[in-house]
């Protein structure tokens, strides 16, 4: 099985990449899915964040105020640091679990779909790394059209996340996501044929 990370800093257009990757055979792994599972109303991790942060970011029927969380964070590094702290163990060990149940299926290429790939994990723990990635001028227009953020929130979340030059050179793949659906679609449908040619030699 061909284990691989997909990564894209914010509104790069990673998740419709991934996307196709899923409706052309791969198994994913979806991690914001991973987040959301493990801060379910009843888990430690949610306990461990209510601690943290207070019951102003839990809802009255006890669910996580996602929102209230990430402006309690946007612009508090410390408190960003202790939430990864609290959440990304968990996600991680999740992940290996499904990870392993594919491989134990025979599956052939696994998409692990990791918004913060290069921030928090080892790139180098993923047989391929592919990065999706966009002019910040672009993904700025898309979080203000597409999100309604204002251009200070849009800058604020983009900052957020390591700068994707940073990124580049460590990616196996780069999928530039400045054109159209149609060129963005063609450009992964030649990095998918990598994943199966690879896959091929790995089996």
């Amino acid at each position: 099985m061909l284990n691989v990370a997909v990564t894209g800093n914010v509104a790069a257009g990673k998740s419709t990449v991934v996307r196709w990757f899923r409706e052309w055979g791969a198994t994913i792994i979806d991690s914001d899915a991973l987040v959301r599972e493990a801060q379910r109303p009843g888990t430690e991790t949610l306990s461990a964040i209510r601690q943290r942060f207070g019951d102003d970011v839990i809802r009255p029927d006890g669910t996580l105020d996602r929102a209230a969380l990430r402006g309690r964070v946007m612009a508090d590094d410390a408190g960003l640091q202790a939430l990864n702290a609290i959440v990304h163990p968990v996600v991680r060990q999740r992940r290996e679990e499904l990870a392993a149940d594919a491989a134990a299926r025979g599956d052939r290429v696994l998409v692990n779909d990791i918004p913060l790939l290069f921030e928090v994990l080892d790139p180098g723990a993923f047989d391929v790394t592919i990065l999706v990635d966009a002019p910040v001028a672009v993904r700025r227009k898309r979080l203000m059209d597409d999100r309604g953020l204002t251009h200070e929130d849009a800058d604020r979340l983009i900052a957020a996340q390591a700068p994707a030059d940073q990124k580049r050179s460590r990616s196996d793949f780069v999928i530039d996501n400045d054109g159209s659906l149609d060129e963005l679609r063609t450009h992964a449908r030649q990095v998918w044929q990598s994943l199966l040619d690879l896959s091929s030699d790995a089996a």
